[in-house]
């Protein structure tokens, strides 16, 4: 189940084509596959970076823009709300005119909407294109990998994958100290404002660079039901895990979105039987390596995400540190990401990728079990063993899990794959931070009273023990001021160690989405249609 490829030689989207086989291959710069890497690893930096940076910067904003808590938190919740909802959509786009247009724009856009947030002076223009940048976002990402592996022959499209998994790592786990540094020493606008020149460099290495591929068998027609079914079912989906920890699991506001989100998904699946090109053709599931690598990819999205939600505030708010020392002692996960990630590219370029996966899956598992371990007096040589266990796991899976999911999808449907592999890393983020915050909730806020009333505290009413739950539930202790000093220091053991308890269940609980994932790893393959990708010289 292969198709061809029709290649623009002149980049312009149009004109002469060819098959792989029959295009020179050394005509300069255009359609080098290195080089091609290079372009969209830069485009892709921008938007794995905003992920994690902006989050660094959220306390100055809120002070400068006056803004409220429930302003701050749509900062990012925009972000990835917009991200989430139009991945699918975006790669499709990418399918249809083609991933180096799709990506060019989303590079433009993504810039220019960075730079606007840099000079809002409002929180309500902050937010507003915060949204931008997620749609943006989501056409440069799938767009990306569509280009990859359009680009790259089968042979070296792992090695490819991995080099970009580590970008994304990196990126991720990089942004923290980058958002630091920026914030600390110069202000909150330079978090976005730095989109600006990266952008550049991507844009003019794009037009370059970047050639122009498109299946023969592209789909021509949009399915215009089939995006607004499945955009209305994932916005329903993704608005209730953001939602869920102020309305509460119980609510009935939560469980309605949660049942739209269902019924959406039930409509958009029977439409696209009925549809004669659809969104996503249902036959793309009856591919069980490609299903199982979506299913892997929301699974270790939620140890890795949600797990590493709260080891921040275990190391500002229990350890003290400033956000730059915390990024600093995330470097052990953030090297094994950048060193393992080529490496998996090789190890499953020669064994497959269903070994690597299931091993790696092992350590996220054995790396979670670990950081349920810590306690308030932990050592960094200690905390640095289970962070480097935990990037050395990851690092095969992005790999691995996205070359699965790309390379089981037909040539014609790379972007939608593509949008697919996103998609699924930014539901089971969110589904991670959801289900192990609510998990921490219940844990502190059964723990809480009875730490409270053994340590001779005196007693609090539901109001003032609700407000410390919340406090503790991210390592603040719920010190009042005027307090005497050694009843703050009562205070903040119990605040510290009920969070700790807190901690250590959400990574137990982690720890076991991580086992679930190894068996999940048993069902991947290669990529069936690996081979349907350029053969293009300059290897």
């Amino acid at each position: 189940m292969t198709s061809q490829t029709t290649l623009d030689t002149t980049g312009q989207g149009g004109g002469s084509s060819a098959t792989p086989s029959d295009q020179p291959s050394a005509a300069g710069l255009r359609g080098h596959p290195w080089l091609t890497l290079l372009t969209v690893a830069v485009g892709v930096m921008m938007v794995a970076l905003d992920g994690t940076i902006v989050a660094i910067a959220n306390p100055a904003i809120q002070s400068d823009l006056k803004a409220s808590f429930a302003d701050v938190q749509w900062i990012t919740n925009g972000y990835f709300l917009a991200l989430a909802v139009a991945l699918i959509t975006a790669g499709k786009l990418g399918d249809r005119f083609g991933h180096r247009q799709t990506f060019l724009i989303g590079v433009v856009g993504f810039a220019a909407a960075s730079g606007a947030i840099g000079l809002s002076s409002s929180i309500a223009a902050v937010v507003t294109f915060r949204v931008f940048q997620g749609l943006f976002g989501a056409l440069l990402m799938p767009a990306a990998l569509g280009l990859l592996r359009a680009t790259f022959p089968a042979e070296k499209l792992n090695m490819a994958i991995g080099i970009w998994g580590m970008v994304i790592g990196a990126s991720t786990a990089g942004g923290p100290i980058l958002g630091g540094v920026l914030v600390e020493h110069v202000n909150w606008q330079s978090v976005f404002f730095i989109n600006v020149p990266v952008g550049i460099l991507a844009l003019v290495l794009g037009v370059l660079i970047l050639l122009d591929h498109r299946a023969e068998n592209a789909p021509r027609s949009f399915d215009i039901l089939g995006i607004a079914l499945l955009s209305a079912a994932m916005f329903c989906l993704v608005w209730a895990l953001i939602k869920a920890p102020s309305w509460g699991w119980g609510s009935g506001l939560t469980w309605a979105f949660v049942l739209a989100s269902v019924a959406g998904f039930v409509a958009f699946a029977f439409w696209e039987t009925k549809v004669k090109e659809p969104l996503i053709p249902l036959a793309l599931f009856r591919s069980v390596p490609l299903s199982a690598g979506v299913v892997l990819m929301v699974l270790m999205a939620i140890a890795f995400m949600g797990g590493l939600f709260f080891v921040t505030f275990y190391l500002q708010n229990v350890h003290g540190m400033s956000p730059i020392d915390a990024g600093l002692h995330l470097l052990p996960l953030t090297g094994m990401m950048i060193v393992g990630s080529p490496l998996a590219g090789v190890l499953i370029t020669k064994l497959g990728p269903r070994s690597p996966l299931a091993g790696g899956m092992a350590s996220v598992a054995i790396a979670m079990y670990g950081m349920s371990t810590l306690q308030t007096d932990t050592g960094s040589g200690v905390m640095a063993v289970w962070f480097a266990l935990l990037g050395l796991g990851l690092a095969p899976v992005m790999v691995g899990a996205t070359e699965v999911i790309v390379g089981n999808a037909p040539m014609e449907l790379s972007g939608v794959a593509g949008g697919l592999q996103q998609a699924a890393m930014q539901i089971g983020g969110s589904l991670g931070t959801a289900v192990l915050g609510a998990v921490m909730a219940s844990k502190v806020d059964s723990d809480l009273p009875v730490n409270w009333k053994e340590a001779g505290l005196p007693p609090l009413t539901p109001t003032q023990l609700d407000q410390a739950s919340e406090a503790v539930q991210v390592g603040v202790p719920p010190v009042a001021k005027g307090t005497p000093e050694a009843v703050a220091a009562k205070i903040t053991d119990v605040a510290h160690d009920t969070f700790i308890s807190g901690m250590s269940l959400a990574s137990l609980v982690a720890a076991g989405v991580a086992v679930v994932a190894v068996f999940i790893a048993l069902l991947t393959k290669r990529g069936e249609n690996a081979e349907a990708g350029a053969g293009v010289g300059h290897i």
